[in-house]
Parts: C-alpha cells; sequence; structure tokens
C-alpha cells in the first residue's frame, strides 16, 4: 500500500517539473524549403513555461485609466478656479455699484440742503448766528462733513478752473500767478463728486512798473534833447 502511493508521488511529481516537448514535425525544412531526411529531423525542443519574451511589451490597463482620473481632476479643478474668480469679480462688481448707488443718494439730500448751509454762512458773517440756532447749525455742518461733504474755496486758493467759477478778474503785482482773492459762493464737493463749484474773483500777476530815472540837474530829459535835435 505504501509502495503505491509513494509511485503515484513520483509520477505527479515527475508531471509536474517534466518540461513541456514541442516536436517539429514538418517534413519541409521551413528555413531551406527543402523536403527532409529522417536523419535531418530537429531534435525535440524543450520549452518551459516562462514569462514575456524579449520585446514583448506588457500593456498595464491601471496605468491609463488612472492617466484618465488625473486628466479629468485637472480639467474640473481648473473650472473650479475660474468658476471662483468670476465669483470674486462678481461681488466687487455688486459692492463697487452698491457703494456707488448709496454714495449718488447721500449725495442728492446732501446737495438739497446745500442753499441752507450757504444761509448758515451768511448768518455767522452777519453775527446772527447765535445762541440755540448756532448749536443746531454747527450740529448740522459737522454731521454732513462726518457723512463726506467738504468745502472748498477759500481766498488765497490757486486758481483751478475745475472746481472755482470765475465772476470777477483782476491783476496785481503781489501774486505769482491766477489766485482767488474773493469768495462769492463757496463750493462743495461729496467724496469725489463734486456738488457745486465755487463763485471766486481772481486776481493775475501783474509785473511791476519800470521806474523812470529822473533827470540830472542841469540836464535836459532825453524826449526834450530829441526834439531839439530834430529842429
Amino acid at each position: 500500500m505504501t509502495g503505491k502511493h509513494s509511485r503515484d508521488t513520483e509520477e505527479q511529481e515527475r508531471e509536474v517539473v517534466e518540461p513541456v516537448v514541442v516536436r517539429d514535425r514538418r517534413k519541409i525544412d521551413p528555413l531551406t524549403g527543402q523536403v527532409r531526411t529522417p536523419e535531418q529531423a530537429p531534435e525535440e525542443v524543450k520549452e518551459t513555461p516562462s514569462g514575456p519574451s524579449l520585446g514583448e511589451s506588457i500593456v498595464d490597463d491601471s496605468v491609463g485609466v488612472q492617466s484618465d482620473v488625473e486628466k479629468q481632476l485637472a480639467e474640473r479643478t481648473a473650472d473650479l478656479q475660474r468658476l471662483q474668480a468670476e465669483y470674486a469679480n462678481y461681488r466687487k462688481r455688486v459692492d463697487r455699484d452698491r457703494e456707488a448707488v448709496v454714495n449718488g443718494a447721500k449725495a442728492s439730500v446732501v446737495n438739497d440742503l446745500l442753499p441752507l448751509l450757504d444761509d448758515l454762512e451768511r448768518a455767522e458773517q452777519h453775527g446772527d448766528l447765535t445762541g440755540a440756532f448756532k448749536a443746531v447749525g454747527e450740529k448740522l455742518v459737522a454731521g454732513l462733513q462726518r457723512a463726506g461733504l467738504e468745502a472748498f474755496g477759500a481766498e488765497g486758493e490757486p486758481f483751478d478752473p475745475s472746481v472755482h467759477e470765475a465772476v470777477q478778474h483782476s491783476t496785481s503785482p503781489d501774486v505769482a500767478g491766477p489766485t482767488v482773492t474773493t469768495v462769492l459762493r463757496r463750493g462743495y464737493r461729496f467724496g469725489e463728486r463734486t456738488l457745486r463749484a465755487a463763485l471766486v474773483g481772481v486776481t493775475d500777476h501783474e509785473p511791476a512798473a519800470q521806474p523812470v530815472d529822473s533827470p540830472v540837474e542841469g540836464e535836459l530829459p532825453v524826449e526834450q534833447l530829441s526834439d531839439e535835435n530834430n529842429g
């Protein structure tokens, strides 16, 4: 019983170990094209299972799938970044438009109050702005200034045609260039918007007159000498 089991085991091992034998029984030699004789029969070629031969490429399908996934991921990431940039620009544009609308509404209200500010300024110049009326006027002006109102147009400022409206003109050697010397109505701006130009009087530079030399005692003036020579 034991001997039979040993023979069976040896036969199984022999079947596993023995290589695959390939016999070429072709009668015509594939290399020379001649008929083979029994003596010229090729030896048995033994082949053993092996990996891919030299030059045979191994294609891994997982590499192609991974590259496609990475490409799609890069495209989706680029789309997301572009969408985020567009949304950020949209938010900035909306905030800028909202701020412009708010400032426009404020400027419209302040513009309607400019005649009241003119009355307060004239009352202060004449000494009529006193008591409770003065306190109310100062609070109104302070509130408008905090909101963004700015007054301009004062004596001594350089003349700027974009914010000054000249209604009077004179010349003087005391100024180096066009200068505001009289303020008839103050101008106002709200933020970067000019609500009203200032009405001013402008003085331009005038060169000083050259002094005339007085004649020396005993000498005639140049004009009189010229007349005598002509006569």
